[in-house]
């Protein structure tokens, strides 16, 4: 049998440092924003290169204080992928804020810049680019864009921590607006939710507000805020994750360069990396037209996989007030329909994936 992740035996594999950490959360008595959030977020940012770093509550709270930290609101548009996670349109609901769906690159799945600029409207705001499995976005011209109009552009980092474009880590720079998600599945994962942001200081500071209530100093509230903190013991286990990130990526990536090579001429439609792109692999994804086959064989075969997503959002019942039925975004849909992720976490052994790729050969 070979998971398609297996979370215990990567916590098994840090299982010393996690516990040490631990007791040094219990030891300190501070439980809510104290020494090991700050030392997190101080850590995190050198990593990515960043001016600053926010811990909040998960990924999803990340890209909604993001764009609250923005001043987006109600009446306003926000520019999301057809193709990608909920959250992304979900942190532009909660905002009061309306996602604006544009259809990705088909071959990348990432958000297509070709096609963003007819979306955008008078009440256009931002632009919410996904770095989707792991790999970037194209962010340059996503940036012209943005620039042109007069826009926010919000990175949804969510899948691609350590990932770089053009030889930049993504989340450097002072312009960068980036967020993140360290559920346990990730490639820096916690042992629970938790999420992050990171942006120059002025959109840090807002979100470290947004994040306590409102509140820069205890009892004193110059925002309308939320309680959306990162955990103490989740920072600690993550502060102890994180010095292993690089090495685990490099894995990810030997696992890929397997699969791209052994699953060659397979009929299979495998990832398609350009040469500006460095990802890191959250997810190898794979499509085929009898996706669904596929994976029965897969299963058959001892071999776990997921499909990410199975519906895309604005098939979704939560926006179906949007009335975008079926055939709105066809490029979406058929990706939806086609995808398959295989095993690549980084506790894959080299016999495992061998198996995995005879599987999938086998597949008539």
């Amino acid at each position: 049998m070979v998971d398609f992740l297996d979370l215990r035996a990567a916590a098994q594999a840090r299982r010393e440092e996690l516990l040490a950490a631990a007791a040094a959360v219990i030891d300190s008595g501070w439980f809510i924003l104290g020494e090991q959030v700050a030392a997190f977020e101080r850590e995190f940012a050198a990593y990515c290169d960043a001016p600053g770093a926010v811990g909040v509550a998960n990924g999803l709270d990340a890209i909604s204080l993001a764009l609250r930290a923005l001043g987006i609101g109600p009446g306003d548009e926000v520019i999301v992928p057809s193709n990608t996670y909920i959250a992304t349109w979900l942190a532009v609901s909660h905002v009061g804020a309306i996602p604006v769906a544009v259809e990705p690159d088909e071959a990348t799945y990432n958000l297509d810049p070709a096609r963003v600029e007819a979306a955008i409207t008078p009440a256009t705001r931002a632009i919410i680019a996904v770095h989707l499995y792991g790999q970037p976005a194209d962010l340059d011209p996503l940036r012209a864009i943005a620039d042109t109009h007069g826009l926010a552009l919000v990175e949804d980092a969510a899948q691609a921590h350590g990932a770089r474009y053009k030889g930049r880590r993504i989340g450097s720079g002072d312009r960068s607006i980036v967020t993140w998600s360290f559920y346990p599945g990730k490639n820096l994962g916690a042992l629970g939710d938790g999420g992050a942001l990171t942006a120059g200081p002025a959109i840090a500071a807002d979100v470290a507000m947004l994040r306590n209530y409102g509140s820069a100093r205890k009892y004193e509230h110059e925002l309308i805020g939320y309680n959306s903190r990162l955990d103490e013991m989740q920072a600690a286990f993550l502060r102890a994750k994180l010095p292993h990130l690089d090495a685990e990526n490099e894995r990810r990536r030997t696992i890929a360069a397997r699969y791209t090579a052994g699953l060659a001429g397979t009929g299979l439609i495998l990832p398609f990396v350009p040469d500006w792109a460095e990802p890191v692999w959250h997810l190898y994804v794979v499509r085929h037209p009898d996706r669904d086959g596929l994976a029965a064989h897969l299963k058959a075969a001892g071999i776990g996989t997921v499909i990410h997503y199975p519906t895309p959002p604005h098939l979704q019942a939560a926006y179906a007030p949007m009335g975008l039925g079926k055939g709105s975004f066809p490029i979406s849909e058929r990706i939806h329909r086609e995808v398959l992720s295989l095993p690549i976490g980084p506790m894959l052994t080299d016999g495992e994936v061998d198996q995995v790729i005879d599987a999938v050969r086998r597949f008539g």
